[in-house]
């Protein structure tokens, strides 16, 4: 596996991780706060590791193919 499949694939089980404890914190009743804050913060920064994923593979085309 070449070093930009890893990254690929790694950027892909964090997005998927970020927003399953996301929605996790969100759909669990009874949590303090913080958790509500927590998932929230762990969509958000879901989202913006999925726009980091797709501008990689922009990049990743045009620089090695």
């Amino acid at each position: 596996m070449s070093l930009k499949h890893f990254h690929i694939a790694f950027i892909t089980i964090v997005v998927l991780g970020s927003w399953s404890l996301g929605a996790w914190c969100l759909l669990t009743r009874g949590l303090p706060t913080m958790f509500t804050a927590m998932g929230w913060a762990s969509l958000v920064g879901g989202l913006g590791l999925l726009i980091y994923g797709v501008r990689f593979m922009k990049k990743v085309r045009k620089v090695v193919s």
